[in-house]
């Protein structure tokens, strides 16, 4: 049985800037090329991909789990409508556990992100 692809979305602030977006224009060559292929990863994987790559944190938050340079970095995202992963905010991990203001930051775009977008406005982009 095909996994369906799910279609990656990066999210933008009201001034259409987008925090994953920047994080990966700001990585090397190298570290670009596996955070972007981790990413198609994921849009192939979706709920699938599990730990030790993407881990579930709470209420519908999720992390895709990517060692760069020695760096462990997390890039949080949600699952909205149905086929869609809508990539948030991202961090380099120096705790234990994820801090709590990422998680609070990522739930904070979420609820910003559905505001703005309904199913069907969200398919046409």
């Amino acid at each position: 049985m095909l996994e369906r692809k799910w279609k990656i979305i990066y999210y933008e602030d009201e001034n259409n800037k987008s925090e994953i977006r920047e994080f990966i224009d700001r990585l090397k060559p190298r570290s670009k090329a596996k955070a972007l292929a981790w990413i198609e990863i994921l849009s192939n994987k979706g709920p699938n991909l599990l730990r030790p790559f993407a881990d579930t944190l709470e209420d519908g938050i999720h992390e895709l789990r990517i060692k760069l340079s020695g760096d462990q970095v997390r890039i949080l995202y949600f699952f909205c409508y149905k086929d869609f992963i809508v990539l948030t905010n991202s961090f380099i991990k120096r705790t234990d556990k994820v801090p709590t203001a990422e998680i609070l930051k990522c739930k904070e775009m979420r609820e910003d992100f559905l505001k703005k977008h309904d199913e069907k406005s969200i398919g046409r982009k």
